[in-house]
């Protein structure tokens, strides 16, 4: 959990993108306020979008997951600092959402095209201070709602 607020500090100390400035202050919040919303089985997750940004020193990542009902869509996007290129891929699939505040995404498809393995994730998700944001049950990265952070 340090590391992972320890890069949005680096990513916000680079000045990589303004407006995600602001995300590590929004993290930080969250993070001040411990425990888990016990109701949120009943929350509409429908045209909602998440992101997640990863810096590393040769590359950013910044991952998407954009969901439609029952379908979801996972973007990744690849900036590289040496050369300024950028390359991304599409991947589609469906997501299912429990009672219990867990949120599984498989996505099968990349750009249209079957894939052998599917990418599959499972979420926590969780909300403070009418914020979303989903944890990576496996890795613990965060995830957080976009309109969140577009807000300030």
């Amino acid at each position: 959990m340090k590391k992972i607020l320890a890069l949005f500090l680096f990513i916000s100390a680079l000045g990589l993108k303004a407006q995600y400035g602001s995300a590590n202050a929004i993290l930080e919040i969250l993070e001040a306020k411990k425990g888990l919303n016990k109701n949120l089985g009943d929350v509409n997750i429908d045209d909602v979008k998440f992101v997640l940004i990863k810096d590393f020193d040769d590359h950013t990542e910044r991952n998407f997951i954009i969901i439609k009902g029952k379908q979801a869509t996972y973007v990744e996007v690849f900036d590289d600092k040496q050369t300024g290129d950028t390359s991304s891929n599409v991947f589609s699939g469906d997501i299912v959402q429990s009672k219990h505040q867990i949120i599984s995404l498989r996505a099968d498809k990349l750009e249209g095209r079957k894939i052998p393995i599917a990418i599959t994730k499972t979420f926590l998700m969780t909300k403070q201070k009418d914020i979303l944001y989903l944890i990576d049950i496996n890795s613990k990265e965060r995830w957080i709602e976009e309109s969140a952070i577009n807000k300030k």
